[in-house]
């Protein structure tokens, strides 16, 4: 459960620590992104030596590939993948509505076609969570609709009903599971851009009562202004003694401001698909290495950054391997960039134990140049 060490005068932004059945992790905190029980052309290994806490799996693209079968004949998704520490599961909601080639959705769950063969499938509260529970995760996500956006009222408060009904459905499942060895499970704040939902959403799920509460329907479109807005709209209605998690986010500089917005845990898939197109993070914005000017480059990706590619490989060699399409220059740019996002939420939780964290907000936004590149 989630224990408040510290807050901050200038901002919500507050210090805590999470437990969960394999330990506890320390907050803020960015999760790295494995969708696919892995995160991308890293092993458990180099993730442990990052400082990696927790990672993020998800229950829409197991369930299809490998399927439970096999992650129940390989005794879950730790076992399977090697990686010892914890690991949050999205219920598969928000994938559903997004990737699924054809979906209806009935009372119960949405009845979707695959996205990889068509194959059918019925994903609803029970089913996700019997899914999460198959794959052994330490913290589980409820099921809920995430609406497109833009919507208009009429649709987001018919859908946010339907949300808290599969939230409810998802409480009473876990419930009935052995206490000694029951995941966390964190219900998801829903509402669209509506902060007359946004507080009922957050309102309801309280009353529910989940282990952690997280902002999800955020960057499916909307602007960035409308994101931080829906979170302030959201915020004010959650515990202060739980654990807030916005879901599929975000930049550099958006993660400082959410965590000066109260929130405590991360996810995104920016750091290894980013690295994949040539582009490494800094504490100055991004910098694109297939650019003729990196050529002859004898510097690191980041001055001072102390990362395995920094410490050993300059920039010139990195653009020669993701010109020739070598494997080793994305892993290296991958490696870099979850060691940015990692360190960048440790210099966060250093600055709020030592009570610095509205200059390191101010000095961090503003030296930190935004490009198209930073956008999901």
């Amino acid at each position: 459960m989630y224990k408040l060490l510290k807050t901050d005068t200038t901002s919500r932004a507050r210090k805590g620590q999470l437990t969960t059945g394999r330990g506890v992790v320390e907050t803020p905190v960015f999760m790295p992104v494995g969708t696919q029980a892995t995160v991308k052309s890293m092993t458990p290994t180099e993730l442990e030596n990052l400082g990696a806490q927790v990672i993020l799996g998800n229950t829409y693209h197991l369930m299809i590939r490998p399927g439970m079968e096999v992650m129940s004949h390989f005794g879950g998704i730790h076992k399977f993948s090697s990686w010892k520490g914890p690991i949050l599961t999205d219920s598969g909601g928000f994938q559903v509505f997004s990737l699924a080639k054809l979906r209806k959705i009935e009372a119960n769950g949405v009845r979707f076609q695959s996205h990889v063969d068509g194959t059918e499938f019925f994903l609803g509260p029970k089913e996700s969570m019997e899914v999460q529970w198959t794959l052994g995760s330490d913290i589980a996500m409820v099921f809920d609709e995430c609406p497109p956006y833009p919507c208009d009222h009429a649709y987001a408060a018919k859908s946010l009903d339907l949300t808290l009904r599969w939230e409810q459905e998802s409480k009473q499942w876990h419930e009935k599971l052995d206490t000694e060895n029951r995941q966390l499970l964190f219900g998801i704040v829903q509402g669209s851009t509506y902060a007359d939902l946004r507080e009922k959403s957050a309102k309801a799920l309280v009353e529910m009562g989940f282990d952690g509460y997280a902002i999800g329907g955020l960057s499916v479109g909307e602007t960035e202004e409308k994101i931080m807005k829906s979170v302030d709209e959201s915020v004010p209605f959650l515990p202060e003694t739980s654990v807030r998690y916005a879901m599929g986010l975000g930049t550099p500089p958006q993660l400082v401001e959410l965590v000066a917005r109260g929130v405590d845990m991360f996810d995104c898939v920016l750091p290894t698909r980013m690295a994949r197109h040539g582009t490494a993070y800094t504490g100055k914005g991004t910098i694109h290495l297939t650019n003729n000017q990196y050529r002859l480059d004898k510097g690191p990706l980041e001055n001072g950054c102390q990362c395995y590619a920094c410490n050993n490989f300059s920039r010139g060699y990195i653009r020669h391997l993701l010109n020739v399409n070598e494997i080793l220059g994305l892993r290296l740019v991958s490696l870099h960039n979850v060691h940015f996002y990692l360190q960048l939420m440790k210099d966060i939780r250093i600055s709020l134990e030592n009570g610095t964290f509205g200059e390191f907000r101010e000095k961090f936004v503003t030296g930190y140049i935004n490009t198209t590149e930073n956008i999901l």
